[in-house]
């Protein structure tokens, strides 16, 4: 006859195991690998065009990163260059991302301004931005409003989608049990909405950085853009320069990447927070 297991033996098979940690030059090895193939390679050939990987990194740091520590390592032209266009992306992230959850959970807790809102927002969403960049031009005039607009309407339509549907799929039961409880409309939305669409915001948001990343980029190679990291890709490919392009190329892969990992680190801490249960779940199971 077999005995029941003690609660404590329970609780502990009962808890998931935690993935394997993936060395850190594991991870790194194919990127490694294909710049010590890229480096040897380039010198061979001598070609303007595909320079070195460690020329391109040399100049991008005495270009951007060789300015007094006071300064972040920052010079005059990384100034100029980078923190225009963080901020146009940051303010473009900002506003599409609270405009995209906040009107994804109200569409979302409505089966009725759902299927109403629907059919605009597929339409929508399938809009490119650059197709719409004429109509920017004449509402908000050439520079940073036109730029931010471009952002927002772009990188918008992930996050409203997919708040919209994290919300649709709300545990029905557990709505019950509020309305039971007699939880108020904010009481809900706090504890019981937001949490359970977490996981599918954070999807969005991770769609919405990366078309942000690129609609920035996009909205600096108008006419009429005068600084920023699409103004410098621009700039010197007018100039023919080359070894700029590239170390312009290696900052916006180095951005996006830097960008991703924080809002992956954000949504670990805050989905883990949620999802994980609490000291007491184990005992009451």
């Amino acid at each position: 006859m077999t005995q029941p297991q003690p609660q404590a033996q329970r609780e502990r098979s009962a808890r998931p195991t935690p993935a394997p940690t993936v060395p850190f030059l594991l991870r790194w090895a194919v990127f490694l690998g294909a710049v010590l193939c890229w480096e040897p390679a380039a010198r061979a050939q001598h070609s303007v065009y595909f320079p070195p990987p460690l020329r391109i990194a040399r100049h991008a740091r005495d270009l951007w990163f060789s300015g007094p520590a006071g300064h972040l390592f920052l010079t005059a032209d990384a100034v100029g260059t980078i923190l225009p266009s963080l901020g146009r992306m940051a303010a473009g992230f900002t506003l599409a991302a609270v405009a995209g959850i906040a009107l994804g959970i109200a569409v979302g807790r409505s089966r009725r301004a759902y299927a109403l809102c629907n059919p605009v927002l597929q339409f929508a969403r399938a809009v490119p931005p650059p197709a719409l960049v004429p109509v920017f031009v004449v509402v908000f005039d050439v520079g940073t409003p036109m730029q931010v607009a471009s952002i927002v309407f772009g990188a918008v339509w992930p996050v409203l989608v997919n708040s919209a549907e994290g919300a649709r799929a709300t545990d029905p039961l557990r709505l019950q049990v509020a309305a039971v409880l007699r939880l108020t409309t904010p009481e809900r939305l706090w504890f019981l909405i937001l949490p359970s669409a977490l996981p599918r915001i954070f999807a969005g948001l991770r769609l919405s950085l990366s078309l942000c990343l690129i609609l920035m980029v996009f909205s600096e190679l108008l006419p009429g853009s005068a600084d920023g990291i699409g103004f410098t890709l621009t700039d010197a490919q007018t100039r023919s320069d080359l070894l700029t392009v590239w170390s312009a190329l290696l900052l916006l892969g180095a951005l996006g990447y830097l960008l991703n990992t924080g809002l992956l680190a954000l949504e670990k801490r805050l989905v883990g927070t949620v999802s994980s249960p609490g000291p007491s779940a184990g005992r009451t199971a």
